[in-house]
């Protein structure tokens, strides 16, 4: 496996977490608190999350268990949250 495939190390990947799940959160907040989220943005809310648990699970089921790997589906959803609402 390439270092590219990898993810980061633990206390990286729990600091780039946050730091995009915060922003996801501030910036939906705000749009929520304007009256500008779309039935689409509130859709993508929770489709999100069922699919990163779903790839959490199935990482599971092959019997993953670094805790790294299993975040890696949350990260990648909020880092591209963030990155989507910062163009809004």
């Amino acid at each position: 496996m390439t270092s590219r495939h990898r993810s980061p190390a633990l206390p990286l990947l729990f600091a780039r977490l946050t730091m995009a799940s915060a922003e996801t959160i501030l910036r939906r907040s705000a749009l929520m608190a304007q009256g500008l989220c779309s039935p689409t943005e509130y859709r993508r809310m929770v489709a999100e999350k069922q699919k990163a648990a779903r790839s959490t699970a199935a990482a599971l089921l092959r019997g993953r268990t670094s805790v790294a790997g299993l975040l890696a589906p949350w990260h990648s959803a909020a880092a591209a949250n963030a990155k989507r609402l910062r163009r809004k």
